[in-house]
């Protein structure tokens, strides 16, 4: 495939992202306004590979990557193409670089407004709604705990179960991705007489805190498990990502100080939807690792 891609004024050179990239992906991330930090860029080119696009004298003009889970599954993320490459055409070029490294797996990504046609385009169809919210955690309404159900701090012989809940919610094995996440997260699971129904991780994230992955067999339990980790962050800055339309999560979020910000669109090729009971995703892990 060319490794080039021509514009009006100068031919930009497309190449395969490598871990001295950081700077220049932090580069496109501020020019688009995400809030990526050098080390949430770090897991992420740890995670997946893709492709960043330079002009003549070197600099950024765009990447897309792809997250590879289980044997026939793939998150696209890091989609950056700002509208002076998107309007000649050269997110179109990314997006089908990163689709052909692919070939042969279901996909899955997180569409904004400026890339949702796109990715019509090309054949994603799509699923949901996903509700951005965010800000500086105040005082979280009471919740009442639910009966049966335990809440424990995550450690390290919980693994499995986490894996299983997510695995489940996500619609596909993501080992790696969890593992990664373990290891840089405060977490939560939940427990009815001894069993696994709902996890829940918090890290550092962009402008603070950021709670995903979650999983939890009801919206209640969901809302049960961010109250506690919301309890542990007083007055700090909070994300949480969540396909959930539902009002006891989202009321819950705006009544703590997290008020919907934005939306970005689900879309898929092929399978792998969601589960709708049973474990069920309620805050994803982030935009790029669904």
């Amino acid at each position: 495939m060319n490794d080039s891609l021509r514009f009006k004024a100068y031919e930009a050179q497309v190449e395969p992202i490598k871990t001295t990239d950081r700077g220049l992906l932090h580069e496109l991330t501020v020019s688009v306004f995400w809030p990526h930090r050098s080390s949430d860029l770090d897991q992420l080119m740890a995670l997946g590979a893709g492709y960043i696009a330079l002009d003549e004298i070197g600099r950024p003009l765009g990447s897309a990557m792809h997250f590879n889970m289980g044997d026939d599954f793939a998150m696209l993320g890091m989609m950056v193409t700002p509208p002076r490459l998107q309007a000649q055409g050269g997110g179109r070029f990314l997006l089908q670089r990163i689709m052909a490294d692919c070939a042969g797996r279901d996909l899955r990504l997180n569409a904004t407004r400026s890339g949702y046609r796109l990715y019509q385009s090309v054949g994603f169809q799509h699923i949901t709604t996903v509700y951005q919210h965010q800000g500086h955690v105040g005082t979280p309404p009471e919740v009442d705990a639910l009966p049966g159900i335990e809440l424990s701090p995550i450690t390290p012989d919980d693994r499995s179960a986490v894996h299983e809940m997510d695995s489940i919610a996500f619609g596909a094995e993501r080992r790696a991705v969890i593992d990664t996440l373990l290891d840089v997260s405060t977490g939560l699971i939940a427990t009815r007489a001894g069993k696994p129904c709902g996890t829940a991780l918090m890290r550092r994230f962009g402008k603070g805190q950021v709670i995903g992955p979650l999983a939890a067999e009801s919206e209640a339990l969901a809302v049960q498990m961010v109250a506690e980790l919301l309890r542990q962050v007083p007055g700090q800055f909070v994300r949480l990502d969540t396909p959930c339309e539902g009002a006891l999560l989202t009321g819950f979020l705006s009544a703590s100080g997290m008020p919907r910000f934005d939306t970005v669109t689900e879309m898929r090729v092929g399978g792998h939807p969601r589960a709708e009971d049973g474990s069920v995703c309620y805050a994803l892990a982030a935009h790029s690792l669904g």
